[in-house]
């Protein structure tokens, strides 16, 4: 298109959806939420409030209540009148539709939560929203439509009628409340429930966009004194960019959008809750995001970085334009770099490092490469001043990814033993993690997943290490969230079934030395384990530090699943003595393995052992045979889709390959697999005797069969939990087979609970003084 002259060949879109809109809708639904919970757990308050409010005057409120009904009667018919009649007038014919599209939306999600609420809501929650004589629940319908009608009709600050209409839906708000006409949590919801609606409306139809495109980048460019003759959109994610043809030459314009800022302000608050050393700042606007780029831009210059030289900063509507220099357009994997351009990427890095500068996004299309051979630093947007050392070495951490991409893992890491001495590279080596990768780096690891893994392997035999221990980027992640969140709910749901006077009871008449005798027992599942890992081991291991391993397993069991710090511990315990990582993985696994087989074998002896009864419990019923032949018939059917067979041989092959030979070894002494079976057996034993005393210390008679039975599946069943230790997800389980095998549901608990602060919490310390003794050790 053509533009008072000026030739624009561009690609835009007159309605987007906004981050804005996303984050919006997501903030009145958690705002729905959090009043809904105030109003249940914290009811005194709200209704202490609105009675504060009420009484202020009694009489005030009986003399006020008419003219307040005419006063939100007529509030709620001019208002929408008003806002749609100023649409009308300029035109906005879609936008009308929208904004009534907005109302509607409003009061039918409003309309259903207070059926939903009628129907299925608790007393404590239907009486928080319920006016004092009434029965109803108080939503008010009416400011749910109008909320969701001002959301789509625009923000406050382009219209006048909107900013107009938010003042008299306060106002008239605030007499209601002191009127008594609604309750404060009633029409909080209300609001909120419109404005998700009226968010949902602008995300589902889009809004008029507020970037600068065509005529509005011409203008902007000309504010700040340049004349362009033709503008072209290059390609690319993220910021927009642009090469502009003037008079005198060619210059590179990127332009930085607010919509975008939103987004990226939930980005990076994000990365800097969660990382350390990424994302040094969260909150910035449009302008200081602008005015931050093109100072750290100028600072790289001026420490002599190559970098283009930044001529002009300008804003057009809801965009900041940057111009600067042309940029080389041959980014490195496209330049087949030789290793002095190479060198040179990493001596432009170490010139902005010694300014105090961090790149902070070092990808493909941020190191460029001249026609001379020249490297080049491009895109300081998120680029920081008087950074920390990590920053610095997860900058160096980038570079090295970016060009192992390019020319592989050698002349990568020959090229950065060329400007980083020997100790800064060894500081690079724990970093080198895909979390600390800028995204389109990400994306290209995905597609050569062992190039990180070969990475880090290089640097170790760099720096003499059978391997580079990672440091800890992260402060936590969804599985954290989900260890924390899921034992919360089920001690909730526990804490809601028990019978405190049952519970009472049972604890008074428990027995302290079965206590006693539970946790001795738990203890001695350590060295039953370690006698296993130490028969299976490759290399000679003492049974006192393997010992302490598993009891530091114990310690891990606050942040691993169950089970799993244990053997993440054997793993690195017999790679820090000189076993390669994949045997010691694969030696672990088979240590695993020879715990089922052996657990299994125990249930059928003591079942035998207990009698005919107890064995025929064991079998399965005539409909559990018909679902195991269903399931294997299913398994067959699927083994003969390709793709299917060809991704289960992919998992259990490898497995096989890495256990099997291992397990050759071991058959050949048959000394190790007696003592490995001992050990098993020790540990099955321990852990089933720990129970049975923890049960026995209320009185619950079990045979040991049932004991065992009840103990395997409802740690099984538990352990499917990604919770620490199988937390919650283990107790819950076994107090519901103890419950269903007669036991009563309060003793059922407390002896539960019993067993596991015998083997479970009172073993956390003791893991705590294993791992500082095997530190000390050098072990770990």
């Amino acid at each position: 298109m053509a533009t008072s002259g000026v030739q624009v060949v561009d690609r835009s879109s007159a309605r987007i959806r906004s981050a804005e809109d996303a984050a919006g809708a997501a903030l009145a639904a958690a705002g729905v939420v959090v009043v809904l919970l105030l109003a249940v757990y914290a009811h005194a308050t709200t209704s202490g409030v609105a009675q504060d409010v009420q009484g202020i005057d009694a009489l005030l409120g009986k003399l006020l209540v008419v003219p307040v009904a005419v006063l939100a009667g007529a509030v709620a018919v001019l208002v929408p009148v008003t806002v749609l009649l100023d649409l009308a007038v300029r035109r906005s014919g879609r936008l009308v539709v929208e904004t009534v599209l907005g109302g509607l939306a409003g009061v039918a999600i409003a309309a259903a939560m207070v059926a939903v609420l009628q129907a299925v809501g608790n007393d404590p929650l239907t009486q928080a929203l319920t006016l004092p004589g009434s029965a109803v629940v108080s939503v008010p319908l009416e400011w749910a439509t109008i909320a969701g009608l001002l959301t789509v009709a625009g923000p406050r600050s382009v219209r006048r009628s909107v900013a107009w209409s938010q003042n008299a839906v306060g106002i008239t708000i605030g007499v209601q409340l002191v009127a008594g006409r609604v309750s404060l949590p009633g029409v909080a919801v209300a609001l909120l429930l419109g404005r998700l609606a009226g968010c949902l409306v602008r995300l589902v139809g889009g809004v008029p966009t507020e970037r600068a495109y065509g005529s509005a980048l011409v203008e902007g460019l000309r504010r700040v004194g340049i004349q362009p003759r033709r503008l072209t959109r290059l390609p690319g994610d993220g910021a927009r960019t642009y090469e502009v043809t003037t008079d005198d030459g060619e210059l590179a314009l990127r332009v930085l959008d607010g919509d975008r800022q939103v987004l990226g302000v939930a980005t990076r608050l994000w990365r800097s809750l969660r990382l350390r050393g990424i994302e040094g700042r969260a909150w910035l606007s449009l302008r200081q995001a602008a005015e931050r780029a093109a100072l750290v831009a100028h600072a790289a210059r001026v420490a002599g970085v190559r970098t283009p030289l930044l001529l002009a900063v300008g804003q057009s509507q809801d965009s900041m334009l940057l111009v600067s220099e042309p940029a080389p357009g041959t980014v490195l994997a496209e330049a087949e770099p030789s290793d002095e351009v190479l060198v040179d990427a990493w001596r432009q890095l170490a010139a902005a490092h010694h300014a105090g500068l961090a790149h902070r996004t070092l990808d493909a299309d941020a190191v460029r490469v001249d026609d001379q051979g020249q490297a080049w630093l491009l895109r300081w947007d998120d680029g920081d001043l008087a950074v920390p050392d990590l920053t610095r070495r997860i900058d160096e951490a980038q570079m090295l990814a970016v060009q192992a991409i390019a020319v592989g893992v050698p002349r990568a890491l020959r090229a950065a033993r060329e400007i980083l001495p020997a100790e800064e590279l060894a500081a690079v080596a724990p970093v080198v993690q895909p979390v600390v990768m800028p995204r389109a780096t990400r994306a290209a690891l995905r597609e050569r997943a062992d190039l990180l893994p070969a990475l880090r392997e290089a640097l170790a035999q760099d720096l003499g290490e059978s391997e580079v221990e990672p440091v800890r980027l992260t402060r936590f992640s969804l599985g954290t969230l989900l260890t924390v969140v899921l034992p919360v709910v089920a001690l909730v749901v526990l804490l809601a079934r028990f019978n405190v006077d049952q519970v009472v009871a049972a604890v008074e008449g428990s027995d302290w030395r079965w206590s006693l005798v539970s946790f001795g027992l738990g203890l001695a599942t350590f060295v039953g384990a370690a006698l296993t890992v130490q028969a299976f081991s490759p290399v000679r291991l003492p049974l006192w530090r393997v010992t302490l391993v598993q009891a530091g397993g114990a310690f891990l069991a606050l942040a691993a699943p169950a089970h799993l710090g244990a053997g993440a511990l054997n793993v690195r315990l017999m790679v820090r003595r000189g076993v390669a990582a994949s045997l010691a993985v694969a030696t672990v696994a088979l240590v695993q393995i020879s715990q089922f087989v052996v657990t299994l074998a125990l249930l059928v002896v003591l079942s035998v052992a207990s009698g005919s009864a107890a064995a025929t419990a064991l079998l399965p019923s005539e409909g559990t045979l018909e679902l195991i032949a269903a399931a294997v018939l299913l398994l067959a059917v699927l083994g003969l889709i390709a793709p299917l067979r060809r991704w289960a041989l992919g998992k259990i092959v490898p497995m096989l390959e890495q256990v099997w030979p291992r397990l050759i070894d071991v058959l050949g002494e048959p000394g190790r697999v007696v003592v490995a079976l001992l050990g098993n057996a020790v540990l099955t034993v321990g852990w089933v005797l720990a129970f049975d005393a923890a049960l026995a210390a209320f009185g619950i008679r079990l045979s040991l069969i049932q004991v065992a039975v009840i103990y395997f599946a409802g740690n099984l069943a538990g352990s499917a939990v990604p919770t620490p230790g199988g937390l919650g997800g283990i107790e819950f389980a076994l107090i519901g087979l103890l419950t269903a095998a007669g036991v009563n549901a309060g003793v059922a608990a407390s002896a539960v609970l019993l067993f596991r602060v015998a083997t479970y919490w009172l073993q956390i310390p003791i893991g705590w003084g294993a791992m500082r003794l095997l530190h000390r050790a050098g072990e770990l």
